[in-house]
């Protein structure tokens, strides 16, 4: 074991001082990638604190509901291009097809534009009609914060272009950081120099322009980088082929933000506010080690890619291991420590969030099973295999949603954190089941430890 940690301490000190190849470079986007949403997180912390006390539980609770549209809507809207692009634009750079890349870069961002604005339309006229069977403090809020989704969508895609050629910072910066930071300083500005009242029709207004704001900035920013490498010059769009690859990592992004979604809307249906905002709570602040999964996944992803359109079997499959390494023990790591905190942290929520302690190690164990798996979705994704991770996370959702109303009337939030973590030992069991027949890779953590002792590790 000791010889393990000390390959593995080589080589995350190679790939924060910049030595070795491809695998340390998507170790350094990795950190950065997790930097960034550490910093994010404190921020939203701090910008969610801000706004609670600006508009009052009542409006903050408005509002929050209707901004969780935008982002589960959003996702939607994007049509699968915020994947995809890290699949379509290294295959497009390598292959030196300039005509290829032009049009995929154009009608991507096109399309998640209208596709946005189209479910913006929906939602708003759907929001009215149904006004009558709506609690009306939400109607006004919900209608005005959907005019965001357009730029959302698009701002998602511009995200997947950004990381797929390794600007982390362009990539992340705008979502995690210039945005909560926007809709905080113009909803102070909105209040203390134009005289308005800090309502969730007011924040909403706030956050629509603050969305376009930073969707415009990324985009003059990308433009801007993208000018050197990809010359002005004649497009050739193959939407219909795009689409076929594109619509099932819709699916794949789809039902993973549902499954993430899915255990607190159950709890909402069988428990009183108090006790969902406890449960809220527990699984916001687990949230902390999720964001290591999400940060080796970002980076990886177009990697993948690349050594599979370099068809180079071995590469991939020695950086498979080296991104579950990445992903597990980081996790295992801030999951222990996160254990030894998690008190304070919930009492920072207020009175009685104590009891949200048992919730958080019981989601863990869910946690560490993705994480156990290393970014195995994102592998079968980027290899040509969309739908059978499509498959398998519309199982899960399904698994979840009904572990959930089995458990949750017995065992109330216990139920819920059980049902989620049973849900996600599926996920991951399928995803490893699923990488080691299909394309023969091994994504589990365990075997890979066992088989690192009598193997170099590539460089």
């Amino acid at each position: 074991m000791p010889r393990v940690l000390g390959k593995g301490g080589d080589q995350i000190s190679d790939f924060l001082r910049g030595n070795g190849g491809d695998g340390q470079a998507a170790g350094r986007m990795a950190v950065a990638t997790f930097a960034v949403r550490i910093a994010g997180a404190a921020l939203a912390y701090l910008s969610q604190i801000v706004l609670a006390r600006l508009m009052g539980a009542h409006d903050y609770g408005i509002y929050s509901v209707a901004w969780t549209f935008v982002i589960v809507l959003g996702v939607m809207a994007c049509g699968g291009f915020s994947s995809s692009a890290n699949r379509f634009i290294p295959q497009y750079r390598q292959a030196g097809d300039l005509d290829g890349l032009r049009g995929f870069l154009r009608a991507s961002g096109q399309v998640a534009f209208f596709m946005g604005s189209a479910v913006a339309v929906a939602g708003i006229g759907l929001t009215y009609l149904l006004r009558p069977v709506i609690d009306p403090n939400y109607v006004q809020p919900l209608m005005v914060v959907l005019l965001a989704l357009p730029f959302f969508a698009f701002g998602l895609v511009q995200d997947g272009v950004a990381r797929s050629h390794d600007w982390t910072f362009l990539a992340m910066l705008p979502t995690y950081i210039w945005r909560p930071l926007a809709i905080l300083l113009l909803l102070l500005a909105a209040v203390l120099l134009a005289g308005l009242t800090a309502d969730a029709l007011t924040t909403a207004v706030v956050a629509v322009a603050a969305t376009v704001l930073v969707a415009g900035y990324q985009y003059l920013r990308l433009r801007r980088r993208l000018a050197p490498q990809v010359p002005t010059g004649p497009r050739r769009v193959e939407l219909k082929a795009w689409l076929i690859v594109s619509m099932p990592m819709l699916m794949v992004d789809g039902f993973l933000q549902l499954i993430t979604s899915a255990d607190v809307i159950m709890v909402s249906f069988f428990q009183d506010p108090d006790q969902v905002a406890v449960y809220f709570a527990a699984s916001r602040t687990l949230a902390l080690v999720h964001f290591v999964y999400f940060a080796v996944r970002a980076a990886s992803a177009h990697r993948f890619s690349s050594y599979t359109h370099n068809r180079d079997h071995h590469g991939l499959a020695s950086y498979v291991a080296q991104a579950t390494h990445w992903t597990f023990w980081p996790s295992l790591a801030a999951g222990a420590g996160l254990l030894l905190i998690a008190p304070l942290l919930l009492r920072l929520f207020g009175s009685g969030f104590e009891e949200g302690y048992a919730l958080i190690a019981l989601l863990m164990v869910g946690v560490l099973a993705r994480a156990s798996v290393g970014p195995a979705d994102a592998l079968l994704t980027m290899t040509g295999h969309q739908n059978t991770c499509a498959g398998i996370y519309a199982g899960t959702f399904l698994l979840n949603v009904v572990f959930n109303l089995i458990l949750i009337p017995p065992f109330g939030l216990a139920g819920a954190a059980v049902a989620t973590s049973i849900a996600i030992l599926f996920e991951a069991t399928a995803l490893a089941t699923a990488a080691k027949r299909k394309l023969n890779i091994t994504t589990f953590v365990l075997p890979l430890l066992l088989t690192s002792r009598n193997r170099p590790v590539d460089r």
